[in-house]
């Protein structure tokens, strides 16, 4: 029933067989049977919840076991979305068919620990926390003695506070514990397992932060680009010192929007395998993460003179992460915005401020690949077995249509402006041959139009900036279009 993963279980020689009288084997929840924290889980469920304003001060009780009860009641977990250790519940399985008594003790509140109890449907008995005793440590330890003797059960764990609990065992299953942890549990009795998993952080973080996602902040070159003033050194220094910045903070942003959206991740085909959604990556490793991210590109920004646009970024990235994402066009008009950020952003820390022509421009043009972006998300959904999963973005599949409507109109629309501008061009006479530039505008639309063909496709599985980069079709325009700016720049003599 459970699927194998990448880990290693050692027995020593003199474990096998080792329980003939088939003491309890008493089994920890977080971080052990869970790959994550039920207390986070909980917490992060409030806030990311549509009554978050109303429930979060409920929470400010005085002790730890009330606040985990206080969370256990107004997060409402689901069991069947948290992220087991599928080889820790293959050997519970075994142990349970074996005869042995299975009984799952945890500190966490035992209102979520009756309903993983229910949902597993391999425990006879439960012991956790009750809203006025916190069920950890030298607490938990007692209540196994009390309960079963010492030495009178076997315990699977995987942290320090599992070693009170350990010293009073008869064996000791370890569960990813660190190095120090290991060696103090040996030191405290006998090694009946030990499960290892081959996991890394900094891999795990990086997937987590998405660096392919910083194709996207290349739009700060863009004002450089539009200026024709590539070799201008102190403005590319400007603007690389902004790419940076908007990479960081992207990336916080991007770990916050995952911790707060682990419901909808682990309903999705693919989101499923995010690592805070699989269990890969700590919560709180993320938090901290994140944190540490975001002051770096506020710390850049301030220093390239952009701090104002990169906190309205952030702020308006986080209320899209929290709420404004589940409203209908609300949430692509967003997505253009965030996009047009950047541009403007890379406009002031380069000294070259951006047109109005150049943001009408961007703004329809983010505005229809924002549509390409939720079309695509929508099409995937309708085609995949958990069609009808909640994705929470107030969309239907029967809505595809008319945001494909949308989309195309927008690319026109945004086709219609860089015509205009080009005409605007020719009669400031800003470059030596403007009539080359009207080589863009079919060329633009083509690319746009090409887009929404994948998308009709079933093509598109990412953000159309990164499927674009990864597009040779997409190459070839972004060159062919480099080549028309550079002869417009130029005398050249059309007829």
């Amino acid at each position: 029933m459970h699927s194998q993963s990448t880990s290693s279980l050692r027995l020593p020689e003199n474990s096998v067989g080792s329980t003939p009288q088939l003491k309890p084997l008493c089994v920890d929840l977080d971080g052990t049977l869970l790959k994550t924290d039920a207390l986070v889980e909980g917490i992060l469920a409030i806030i990311s919840s549509p009554g978050a304003l109303v429930k979060i001060p409920q929470l400010l009780v005085t002790t730890r076991a009330s606040l985990k009860q206080r969370v256990a009641e107004l997060s409402n977990l689901d069991p069947a979305l948290l992220p087991y250790n599928r080889d820790v519940l293959d050997y519970v399985d075994r142990e349970k068919r074996r005869g042995r008594p299975i009984v799952l003790v945890t500190a966490a509140d035992q209102r979520i620990a009756h309903a993983i109890s229910d949902h597993l449907g391999i425990f006879d008995e439960v012991i956790a926390s009750d809203g006025n005793r916190n069920l950890k440590g030298e607490e938990k330890a007692s209540e196994l003695v009390r309960r079963y003797g010492r030495q009178g059960y076997d315990y699977v764990g995987n942290d320090r506070t599992d070693l009170p609990a350990w010293r009073e065992a008869d064996s000791i299953i370890m569960v990813d514990t660190s190095t120090s942890v290991a060696s103090a549990a040996r030191a405290a009795g006998n090694i009946a397992a030990e499960f290892c998993h081959d996991s890394s952080f900094v891999k795990s973080a990086l997937r987590a932060m998405r660096p392919h996602q910083w194709v996207k902040n290349v739009l700060v070159f863009v004002p450089l680009l539009a200026a024709q003033s590539l070799t201008d050194a102190s403005g590319f220094l400007g603007a690389l010192m902004m790419f940076v910045a908007f990479c960081a903070s992207a990336s916080a942003i991007y770990l916050i929007n995952d911790l707060l959206d682990l419901a909808a991740d682990r309903s999705h085909p693919h989101k499923k395998n995010r690592p805070f959604a699989s269990g890969t990556l700590a919560l709180t490793s993320g938090a901290v993460l994140a944190t540490a991210l975001l002051g770096l590109g506020i710390a850049l920004s301030v220093a390239t003179g952009s701090v104002a646009i990169l906190l309205a970024y952030a702020t308006i990235s986080l209320a899209y992460s929290v709420a404004l994402k589940c409203y209908p066009l609300l949430d692509v008009f967003i997505l253009a915005l965030l996009y047009t950020l950047r541009i403007i952003a890379g406009g002031i820390a380069s000294g070259h401020l951006v047109t109005l022509w150049l943001l009408a421009f961007s703004g329809f043009t983010f505005l229809s690949l924002a549509l390409v972006k939720r079309t695509g998300e929508l099409m995937l959904l309708q085609s995949s077995a958990v069609a009808g999963a909640n994705l929470r973005r107030g969309y239907e599949p029967a809505d595809i249509g008319s945001l494909q409507m949308f989309g195309v109109a927008s690319a026109f629309a945004s086709s219609v402006v860089l015509a205009l501008f080009v005409n605007r061009v020719a009669e400031l006479q800003q470059y030596r041959s403007p009539e080359i530039l009207w080589g863009l505008v079919p060329l633009i639309l083509f690319w746009q139009l090409r887009l929404w063909l994948s998308t009709q496709r079933g093509h598109m599985h990412d953000d159309p900036i990164v499927y674009a980069a990864r597009d040779w079709v997409s190459w070839l325009v972004a060159i062919g279009a480099c080549i028309l700016l550079l002869l417009a720049s130029q005398n050249v003599r059309l007829w």
